[in-house]
């Protein structure tokens, strides 16, 4: 039972990709692959990339739209909770950046990494703030410069990734038919062996036999991780909507991470959501971690699908492991 006395309600939403497009053809002129094949094994079709910036200026950007929507003074922004697993640098944090460069005077903030699962993990978190009653605008942010970290010389992981990051506003209801009503997040830490990045921290400082190696790039056994996250995305996504009694009828849409096509239909299939029920971003941008879902968001709302009292089920799996699902009722016209 929600004892509650808020609910945390999305208010506004904002996104920001790059200009410069990677379609599949530039692959093909760089490592041994094809337009075929990497639309079919993964739909990507082609990926925004970043020339010069940082993370924080995907974050800012997208935080800029957002505030183009609503009509808020920035210094009453409480809070701002960035997403992300490529930090502009590992202190001070990605959030603070962004603090300053959109001038929320009055905001503090952190940032949470949890990979794929980031977006999802920080709106648990800011929805928390809300509903304790302390806070009353409450900004959480998935952004990710994925460039910055890929190897592309690596024909099988460097087609996959782009940049780009989404916001969304939080505010406080006392409807509570609306908002975030339920979230299952796991994580499993000895899946940590196929998806990392091995170089840069206090386990392999930088050092010349870290750069040579390349341990400054993500690494991920593909194959390894397909297997676990195809089931685990599947289970938690139907787990959240048994404990929730909604059947596919009562879903308007399943919001999942954009990380492969086949992942994202085998989740579809195991809770009985039809495609068309499905958002779909990733043939455009590609998996950008911890931006994916809330760019689906923004794209689903704003182009009038995603309406008031429209039952959402998000769903994340990434390195960690880190997955899970949320149950959210769209609350706003």
């Amino acid at each position: 039972m929600n004892n509650r006395k808020y609910n945390a309600v999305i208010t506004a939403v904002g996104m920001y990709v790059p200009d410069k497009v990677l379609d599949n053809k530039y692959f093909e002129s760089i490592i041994d692959t094809n337009d075929e094949w990497i639309v079919t094994r993964t739909g990507i079709k082609e990926r925004r990339i970043l020339e010069n910036g940082a993370t924080s200026d995907l974050a800012a950007a997208a935080i800029e739209d957002l505030l183009k929507t609503k009509d808020i003074n920035r210094e009453e922004i409480d809070a701002i909770i960035v997403a992300t697993v490529t930090p502009d640098m590992f202190f001070p944090a990605t959030a603070c950046l962004v603090q300053d460069k959109i001038g929320a005077k009055n905001a503090w903030g952190f940032d949470l990494s949890a990979a794929c699962s980031g977006f999802l993990f920080a709106f648990q978190v800011g929805s928390s703030l809300i509903e304790c009653g302390t806070y009353k605008k409450v900004i959480v942010v998935g952004a990710d410069k994925m460039s910055s970290i890929v190897d592309y010389t690596d024909r099988n992981n460097c087609i996959l990734f782009g940049d780009g990051a989404a916001a969304v506003l939080l505010e406080p209801s006392e409807d509570k038919s609306v908002g975030l009503q339920d979230t299952i997040l796991k994580t499993d830490g000895s899946g940590e062996a196929f998806l990392n990045m091995r170089g840069g921290g206090s386990l392999n400082p930088p050092s010349h036999e870290t750069v040579d190696n390349k341990m400054h790039y993500l690494f991920q056994d593909g194959k390894s991780v397909y297997k676990v996250a195809v089931v685990g995305m599947a289970d938690v996504s139907y787990e959240i909507m048994k404990r929730n009694n909604l059947t596919a009828d009562d879903v308007a849409y399943l919001i999942p991470h954009q990380a492969n096509l086949r992942i994202i239909d085998a989740t579809a299939k195991r809770c009985g959501i039809p495609p068309e029920k499905v958002t779909i971003n990733i043939d455009k941008y590609g998996n950008t971690t911890a931006a994916t879902i809330p760019l689906c968001i923004v794209e689903y709302y704003r182009s009038g699908k995603i309406k008031k009292g429209d039952k959402l089920v998000f769903a994340a799996f990434g390195a960690g492991f880190t997955w899970g699902s949320a149950f959210y009722v769209w609350g706003v016209d």
